[in-house]
């Protein structure tokens, strides 16, 4: 994983200035301040920083060590995928994982609605792309896990990398299903009731998916590693914009009648809430 590399870019892409907002700015569902937003994100990214000081201070497995292992002691529901190990799997995860990074607020931008309030959710994709890389980093930096190749014969030099110890959790799913869940759950607020959200929910569900399912035939993370990783990635893409939308109090309230099982009527009304 190149760590940060699409905090760097995100980071330039907020710096910059986006599409041309219409002359008349829809309302946005979220609200932000710099002041609060901006060292809530600078703290993210320390914590991000401490994270990948204490990867770098791990060490690799020795020749002795590394034939030591024994795929028995993988957990049976992670055993089949030890000693998997493809170069072609783990270029197509790459390739998902890096390039939804750019995909989400690139599609994002083809919104009007969105677009005419692209600084302000392009600052809301960094600060939750850096809440996932906290909580990856400190994660993988305190935990060691052996990647699932490891088990096999194959690797060459990094096997005894100390990137190899760095199975737990996966953080190219992670980081894709931030990314895919943060686009929809931002499509979703800008366009409640839209037709096209079965869809937008679909494929951010799909392309972090298909990472995991690539990073398990690349043999670079178990299926429990990428499980974590894509729970915590959704957590975020879809718990950071939600805690920065606008108080509202969204409730309705409809008369409802009807027979219970056992033939009595009932009537009353019904409270709902919009999340």
């Amino acid at each position: 994983m190149k760590y940060f590399s699409y905090l760097f870019l995100s980071v330039a892409l907020w710096a910059s200035p986006g599409p041309a907002a219409t002359a008349q700015q829809a309302p946005s569902p979220y609200k932000t301040r710099f002041a609060v937003d901006a060292p809530i994100t600078v703290g993210l990214g320390a914590a991000s920083g401490l994270g990948l000081y204490l990867i770098q201070q791990k060490k690799g497995l020795t020749n002795t060590e590394l034939t030591a292992l024994d795929k028995n002691d993988v957990p049976k529901f992670d055993r089949f995928s030890a000693g998997n190990y493809s170069q072609k799997a783990q270029t197509a995860s790459d390739f998902l994982c890096y390039g939804s990074l750019v995909a989400a607020p690139a599609l994002l931008a083809l919104n009007s609605d969105v677009r005419s309030r692209y600084g302000q959710v392009l600052g809301l994709y960094v600060q939750t792309l850096t809440a996932t890389d906290a909580v990856f980093t400190l994660t993988v930096g305190s935990v060691t896990r052996y990647r699932p190749f490891l088990y096999g014969p194959d690797g060459d030099a990094s096997r005894n990398s100390k990137i190899s110890t760095n199975s737990f959790f996966a953080g190219h799913t992670a980081h894709t299903a931030t990314a895919t869940f943060f686009a929809a759950k931002v499509f979703h607020d800008f366009n409640p009731g839209s037709a096209a959200e079965p869809f937008v929910w679909g494929a951010a569900a799909l392309v972090p998916a298909a990472v995991a399912y690539y990073r398990i035939e690349a043999g670079k993370h178990f299926l429990s590693d990428n499980i974590v990783g894509y729970v915590v990635g959704a957590t975020a893409g879809i718990l950071v914009p939600q805690l920065h939308k606008k108080a509202s109090n969204g409730l309705s309230v409809l008369p409802i009648q009807g027979l219970t099982p056992q033939g009595h009527s009932y009537s009353g009304l019904l409270l709902v809430k919009q999340l």
